[in-house]
């Protein structure tokens, strides 16, 4: 059977599975204009604290997941890992070619996606929690069946709620390491500059505004100057001043070497969960 191109300018998106998530994902693409909120669905069978979330926004909240599937010409199952398998099965003779699949489960692999589904134009994301507040860094990887035309709609969907990038599916295990548990690094990070700033003699609101936005700072500027960290770094660190003085504790305290080690055990642990 041909693939047939989803229609740019009319598709619809339907979210299996009605968790932060897809909420994140449906009101970044409404707030941008990338779909107007009558173009998404999802359904709800039992909480009414999430349709009412869903409806206050505009979305379509269907009762049946099937419903979604039907109304729906792309399809992003934002389930838990753990029951992915159960929701793609159940709705198995539904899913067709003439669909695009999306999974953001952590850790299922498009092979598994696309035998559960019968469909192979499956594609794969993998978003991270800043995802809530439209800074997410998600990757995503085309299943043998999507066409380049289908990533580029996804890409349009999840660019809504940060910034997107593709990746062989086999680096996922890595991307999750990196950006997958990254946030939970960043969080810590900040929590000690607070601590830090307190035990300079700062008040704890004050410090942690100061950290957290020495962070969101940093990171713009390495975002939006290209310039390499390391160089960044330079340029701030004068001869016998005072960040010099702190990045040779940082050094000491081999802080680099134990963010290394936490990506790449992270990205460990991943692979296991992956073979299980």
């Amino acid at each position: 059977m041909e693939i047939l191109p989803i229609p740019a300018e009319s598709f619809k998106v339907g979210f299996i599975g009605a968790g932060k998530m897809a909420e994140s994902i449906a009101r970044g693409v409404v707030a941008s204009g990338v779909l107007p909120p009558n173009r998404i669905s999802t359904a709800v069978h039992s909480n009414l604290n999430r349709r009412d979330v869903f409806e206050s926004f505009g979305v379509n909240v269907f009762s049946t997941s099937e419903e979604v599937v039907k109304e729906s010409d792309v399809v992003i199952f934002s389930v838990k890992p753990q029951v992915v398998k159960k929701a793609v099965t159940e709705l198995r003779s539904k899913l067709s070619k003439s669909k695009i699949l999306v999974s953001v489960a952590a850790g299922i692999k498009l092979k598994d996606l696309q035998e559960w589904s019968g469909q192979d134009r499956f594609i794969r994301v993998m978003p991270n929690t800043p995802a809530a507040v439209g800074e997410a860094a998600s990757v995503m990887s085309l299943g043998t069946g999507a066409t380049e035309e289908d990533g580029a709609i996804v890409a349009k969907l999840f660019g809504a709620v940060g910034k997107i990038l593709k990746a062989d599916e086999k680096m996922f295990d890595a991307v999750t390491g990196l950006s997958g548990s990254g946030p939970a690094y960043i969080f810590l990070a900040i929590e000690a500059l607070a601590d830090g700033g307190v035990a300079a003699g700062l008040p704890r609101e004050l410090a942690l505004s100061l950290a957290s936005q020495t962070v969101l700072g940093a990171a713009t500027m390495v975002s939006k100057t290209g310039k390499h960290p390391g160089v960044l770094k330079d340029d701030v660190t004068s001869p016998g001043g005072t960040t010099i003085a702190g990045v040779h504790e940082l050094e000491k305290g081999s802080f680099r070497a134990t963010l290394m080690n936490a990506v790449v055990a992270a990205a460990k642990r991943s692979r296991e969960l992956s073979q299980s």
